[in-house]
């Protein structure tokens, strides 16, 4: 009988440190994944935030260079050396005069033309004799008795932007005067930043743009110059192709497309801004997290391969260089630490930035004021040289009274302008509420006239009296009153009721006749806003509230029972805030 000799048995196969280290990695993709996601997420809304500021102040530049400039033309129309020299035909020193102004103006150029549309004085003298009898920045301005504002591209591709206005004495016109405004200083400034930077007429082609090519074609046909993918067409609207590699899609460098309306003719700005900061930014946080996994994968295999000394050996060659990894992202860290609490210390002054940005607004109602002054002083002076050619000294001298009473309000609304910009704790004062009401009313007088709106007022016979900053306090109105038009911008009857009153407290109200308000609870909380972007940064309300409770009151809203919504104010009378101030 034989015997089998006895076969060794086989080691089992060990699947527990398999399937742990299967589960280990599992679980470390999907925190990456969802890491990954909502960063990205944060990051991008950020990016998109910071862009829609950065068009904010574009097109805020972009109104206040034309603004300062359309009320050129209208001064110098009356200009004595000017209309004496179109009278006179003598035109020996009116360049020299035109060179004068352009440097304090800041505009591109002036220009002097004639009855026929030669040009007799121009701060470029090469320009002196060129006719533009036919050209339309002349002929619509002898035919209109206001300033004319006309684009016309030149043969460079670029584009002429022009304010002019007919010289007239004694009702006949005398010639014209134009005034070109420099936006190409503007086109460099936006060159200069991350965005690319295109502004449209209202026929759709664009006029100003950071990238030349662009320049007199429609969005669509400048962006079809620069071929593209599919895959990225079908992804984003719009790509700076001139300033991204093909293929930026892939490496996350794609852009956003940011549209804001520029509230003169028609026109609209549009800004591409890259995403590629925010994949740097989440990528420095993965490659934390990936360290950290790696490092506890790391340990595990160095406590699982003690066995082998030249294991051993590159486990603490690869602990070294992640420990050196670990620094360097440490100081990464610290770095966006750093960033992060610059943004927020940005983020507390946007309040002072959306009172400073009412100031291009207020201009137009400065300049009002102002060009009554100048007037009227032109008219005291030539009345004054009459009489001292008479031997009249003394009615000539009220004259110079008169004109020295017409400096001080000028001077009175330039300081009104400057204060209403600064900082500053103020002491408070007595304050009559009508006054101050009617104040801000002149100030949006520009905006009310762009719209038919129904400004209905109802105001007690008395003073109304309260203790506070009278300048805080019409912020505070015209706060409340842009609201009250931005809302009835879709009703067909446009009406604003403002009604102060005066009881046991001063109360002024605000009724608009709009849609109402949606969420009164965060109405007063900041970057709240109901508006589109661009139009608004949600402070406005946020920056009252806080000013009504530094005055000793309160700011409260409400949706009135027959439509619209009612904002009141509720102040202390002049006794009470005097009691509690003391």
């Amino acid at each position: 009988m034989s015997t089998h000799a006895s076969r060794p048995p086989r080691p089992r196969r060990s699947w527990g440190p398999r399937i742990a280290l299967a589960l280990f990695c599992l679980a470390a993709i999907a925190v990456i994944w969802v890491t990954n996601v909502l960063l990205t997420e944060r990051f991008t809304e950020a990016t998109r935030n910071r862009a829609e500021v950065r068009l904010t102040l574009y097109v805020g530049n972009l109104i206040s260079e034309l603004q300062r400039n359309s009320i050129v033309p209208q001064l110098l129309a009356r200009d004595p050396e000017l209309i004496g020299a179109l009278s006179s035909s003598d035109f020996s020193r009116s360049t020299q005069r035109l060179l004068s102004f352009v440097d304090e103006i800041g505009a591109a150029s002036l220009v002097l033309y004639d009855r026929d549309g030669r040009i007799v004085a121009a701060t470029d003298r090469n320009r002196l004799g060129e006719t533009h009898r036919g050209a339309p920045y002349f002929v619509d301005a002898m035919r209109a008795n206001s300033t004319v504002f006309t684009i016309f591209q030149q043969p460079t591709g670029g584009y002429s932007f022009l304010y002019s206005r007919k010289i007239d004495a004694n009702g006949a016109g005398l010639g014209v005067i134009s005034v070109e405004v420099d936006l190409a200083k503007l086109e460099r400034s936006w060159a200069g930043t991350s965005d690319a930077v295109l502004v449209t007429n209202s026929e759709g082609e664009i006029i100003l743009s950071t990238e030349p090519r662009w320049r007199g074609l429609p969005e669509s046909e400048a962006l079809e110059r620069q071929s593209a993918p599919s895959a990225i067409e079908r992804a984003f609207l719009a790509t700076d192709w001139t300033a991204l590699p093909i293929d930026a899609y892939l490496r996350g460098e794609a852009v956003m497309r940011r549209e804001m309306r520029v509230p003169f003719q028609g026109w609209k700005m549009v800004t591409f801004t890259a995403y590629s900061s925010v994949r740097e930014r989440v990528n420095g946080v993965l490659a934390l997290e990936i360290m950290g996994f790696a490092m506890l994968l790391a340990l595990t295999f160095w406590i699982s391969s003690r066995k082998s000394a030249s294991r051993l050996l590159l486990v603490r060659r690869e602990s070294d260089q992640l420990r050196r990894l670990n620094m360097r992202l440490q100081r990464e860290i610290a770095q966006r630490q750093q960033v992060e609490r610059n943004l927020e210390s940005a983020e507390q002054t946007i309040a002072q930035s959306s009172k400073l940005a009412v100031l291009g607004e207020m201009s137009a109602s400065v300049s009002h004021e102002l060009n009554q002054p100048l007037a009227a002083m032109k008219t005291y002076l030539a009345g004054a040289r009459l009489l001292l050619q008479r031997r009249r000294a003394e009615e000539a001298l009220s004259s110079f009274q008169r004109i020295d009473d017409l400096i001080d309000r000028m001077g009175a609304i330039t300081r009104q302008l400057k204060s209403y910009a600064r900082k500053g704790n103020q002491a408070f004062e007595p304050v009559d509420a009508r006054a101050a009401l009617s104040s801000a009313l002149a100030m949006m007088e520009p905006q009310l006239k762009t719209r038919s709106v129904a400004i209905n007022r109802t105001l007690p016979p008395g003073p109304a009296m309260i203790l506070g900053d009278r300048l805080r306090f019409e912020q505070v109105i015209i706060n409340l009153l842009r609201n009250a038009l931005d809302a009835t911008k879709g009703v067909r009857d446009p009406r604003i009721d403002i009604t102060l009153t005066v009881d046991e407290a001063v109360v002024l109200t605000v009724h608009d006749n709009g849609p109402g308000i949606e969420d009164l609870d965060a109405l007063f909380e900041p970057f709240y806003t109901t508006k589109q972007p661009g139009d608004g940064v949600g402070l406005g309300l946020a920056i009252s509230s806080g000013i009504v409770n530094d005055l000793g009151g309160r700011l409260t809203a409400r949706n009135a029972s027959g439509g619209g919504a009612v904002f009141e104010v509720q102040l202390p009378i002049l006794e009470e805030g005097m009691a509690a101030a003391e």
